[in-house]
């Protein structure tokens, strides 16, 4: 699949009235991307070729059919074109059944394109979960959508920066019904993963820290049992299989030390353990105008059997089209995913 050495990324539009497409063609307006990969957009020309002229970017939107008609040439961006826009209705920052429809469709063609073994990888931009459903659509997100149409049941969410890498136990599950997922056998299962991904970003022999649930890892059982009877059998089950784990880590610490090098990978066990310290180290906010200026996260859906990295933020729509948003988190995206099409086993 590869041309020129180099992996062809399919990269969906996500939804056309939030910031998926600028963020798109600000990471493709650059050479460098061009050097790594060989990128081409499912969704809208039309869209495309709109917020190209909004940008002023001087970007010549070529339309195709095929992933063989892709020219895949700085200065020209490639959409497969679906055509599923009224641009005479379309605005920007407003959630519409069009648009929820049309950043689902980019989605699916991403998949069969994948599937189908025309591209490499794919990368996602953000769409939005009520444009969605009202387009008919009822899936929780990106997450839901790969694993079904992939027909994968054992996936999980990995987060990913420069320095920290963090996989969830669970995840969208109420706090309550958190604590009773913490099992042996799933901590096991997501830890396998998280090695295996890392190893696909080049890391050779990566060190997992896995979290306690309880504060100070229970403190030898002061604070709850969870770490006696599910954590602690976990890690020392994948040591005797050769895994480089550390734990139970009392989770305060776990990811300090993880930013700082210590470990190439953490496993949380719920959603918010994993969540907040990845966003804190990840997500700046301008102290001024009290939005966002920079997001430099991804999200990676690992256990499918095609590779999925996403922008790990949401469609903003309240600053579309302003020219402010951050192509930081897209141009992650596409680095990592180029790493994992070329270290995939």
């Amino acid at each position: 699949m590869m041309k020129n050495g180099k992996p062809i990324l399919a990269i969906t539009m996500g939804d056309p009235a939030g910031i998926g497409p600028e963020i798109i063609l600000q990471a493709l307006s650059l050479k460098e991307t061009y050097e790594k990969c060989n990128p081409i957009v499912t969704g809208d020309a039309a869209v495309m070729e709109y917020v190209a002229r909004q940008q002023g970017s001087g970007l010549c939107i070529h339309a195709v059919k095929d992933v063989d008609e892709a020219l895949f040439e700085p200065g020209t961006v490639d959409v497969f074109d679906l055509n599923l826009i009224d641009m005479s209705t379309f605005e920007q920052g407003k959630v519409a059944v069009q648009c929820g429809n049309a950043a689902f469709q980019s989605v699916i063609k991403a998949i069969e394109l994948a599937m189908e073994n025309k591209v490499d990888g794919t990368v996602t931009a953000p769409l939005n979960k009520e444009a969605l459903n009202l387009a008919g659509h009822h899936f929780d997100g990106h997450t839901e959508i790969y694993a079904h149409f992939t027909h994968t049941k054992k996936y999980a969410m990995l987060l990913a920066d420069e320095f920290l890498r963090v996989i969830h136990v669970s995840t969208h599950v109420p706090l309550r019904k958190a604590c009773d997922l913490v099992k042996k056998e799933r901590i096991i299962d997501v830890t396998e993963l998280i090695t295996d991904a890392c190893r696909q970003f080049g890391i050779e022999n990566p060190k997992i820290g896995i979290a306690g649930l309880n504060p100070h890892a229970s403190d030898g059982g002061l604070f709850g049992d969870e770490e006696r009877l599910e954590i602690a059998p976990a890690v020392e089950e994948l040591k005797a299989r050769g895994f480089n784990v550390e734990g139970p880590v009392p989770p305060d610490t776990l990811f300090a030390k993880a930013k700082c090098g210590k470990y190439d990978g953490c496993v949380a066990m719920y959603h918010d353990q994993g969540h907040i310290p990845f966003k804190v180290v990840g997500f700046n906010w301008d102290k001024e105008t009290g939005k966002m200026s920079t997001a430099k996260g991804v999200n990676i859906t690992l256990g499918l059997p095609i590779i999925r990295v996403s922008v790990d933020h949401g469609t903003a729509f309240d600053v579309a089209g302003k020219g402010v948003a951050s192509p930081d988190a897209m141009l992650l995206s596409i680095d990592y995913a180029t790493k994992m099409a070329k270290n995939k086993k």
